[in-house]
């Protein structure tokens, strides 16, 4: 019998269903309403200042924490749209995307045991990460079809053994942006049993219609224990460049770094002073695309209403779900492999986003972060499919 060489830290942990989906569309030529990429560049100048930066010999390690023009960047974004001032020096650390932010903070921040409350449907790398970290996840689902933060439910899963919260807002999959209300919410808790939180906010800027993201940071008594994530890859379109940040009080960005420093030490030395110009000369792009995006997701969910596929409509995010029980298929996965056979289209199941698969069998993410030509040819695509059972 073959001796498995994996570690423990990571059995039971699936490859990523995103990769999974995005090479199942690459290899059947399905239109991709899976993975959450845009199909088009953010702006020109930012591409240019990277380009710049190649030429002028940024092609070496930048320093760790990041260069000091993006920490700077960062600092001037977060007091300009939500009045958080930083000291970018000890305050603020780049990370390679939100994706190295989460795994450097847990890493940072939990013993073995530890427990972590989060948000279920939860995005797949807190899962991974949370256990390679030697942590306990205790999941708060938000439940369908309006995805809304219970009270209660976050209270009660809350031990002795909680070390930190993890929060996303604006939330993937469910597109919930939490309101001043249900963040109001998690700061009692945090602070009735001295918590941490570390909450992803890449999709800050990304809210439709009259919602509002308000930084968990900003409620009264949460600067000094949140730690707060974000990245240029959603708000500019610039996924592929992997540049984001953590911010927030000394202790907890210095938590980051030290983990951060074995992981990738630092990335993306030509890509960093364009993210800062990016933060400080292009302000009103993520306005632009936020409301593109409206349009877009408008357009996805008034095709999907049109076929029996009734979508909540998101607050927020790149994406908008529907339930599929009513087609026959077992659960979502068993769709979602069907799908580009039958319709010549991706999308992504999500049960592997609940500790209890059962809550979300039938769940199936659709991204509309794609052109208004790729939205409507997937729709058309499915349109013309049979997608029942």
């Amino acid at each position: 019998m073959a001796r498995t060489r994996l570690a423990r830290r990571l059995h039971g942990i699936a490859p990523t269903i995103f990769s999974e989906m995005s090479a199942l569309a690459a290899r059947t030529g399905s239109v991709n309403l899976g993975q959450g990429f845009p199909d088009v560049d953010g702006p020109p100048e930012v591409i240019a200042r990277a380009v710049e930066a190649l030429g002028a010999g940024a092609n070496q390690y930048a320093p760790g924490p990041g260069v000091p023009a993006l920490r700077q960047a960062v600092a001037r974004h977060q007091a300009r749209h939500y009045g958080i001032e930083l000291d970018p020096d000890t305050e603020v650390v780049v990370t390679t995307g939100a994706t190295e932010g989460v795994a450097a903070a847990l890493l940072g921040l939990l013993d073995p045991g530890d427990e972590v409350v989060l948000l279920e449907p939860s995005y797949d790398s807190y899962d991974a990460m949370v256990q390679m970290a030697g942590g306990v996840r205790r999941g708060v689902t938000l439940r369908a079809p309006d995805f809304r933060l219970a009270a209660d439910s976050l209270r009660a899963a809350v031990t002795p053994r909680t070390r930190l919260l993890l929060l996303n807002s604006p939330h993937n999959p469910t597109g919930t942006v939490l309101t001043r209300a249900e963040l109001q919410v998690v700061a009692d808790v945090a602070l009735a049993h001295d918590l941490v939180v570390v909450t992803d906010e890449v999709y800050e800027h990304l809210v439709f219609d009259d919602h509002e993201h308000v930084p968990l940071a900003t409620l009264p008594g949460m600067a000094e224990r949140t730690l707060t994530l974000s990245s240029a890859g959603k708000s500019w379109s610039f996924t592929g460049w992997k540049v984001g940040w953590a911010t927030g009080p000394a202790d907890l960005v210095g938590a980051v770094l030290a983990a951060k420093q074995w992981l990738t030490f630092t990335s993306g030395a030509p890509l960093q002073p364009a993210v800062a110009h990016a933060l400080d000369h292009e302000p009103d792009f993520p306005r632009r695309l936020a409301a593109d995006l409206q349009q877009r997701r408008d357009l996805l969910c008034a095709g999907l209403r049109g076929l029996g596929l009734d979508p909540r409509v998101p607050e927020g995010t790149y994406f908008a779900l529907t339930d599929t029980a009513h087609l026959g298929w077992r659960d979502g996965l068993e769709l979602c492999l069907a799908l580009p056979e039958r319709a010549g289209v991706v999308a992504v199941p999500l049960q592997g986003f609940y500790d209890d698969p059962e809550a979300g069998r039938h769940l199936v993410r659709w991204a509309f972060c794609k052109t208004t030509d790729v939205v409507t040819e997937g729709l058309a695509r499915l349109g013309a499919a049979d997608l029942t059972r």
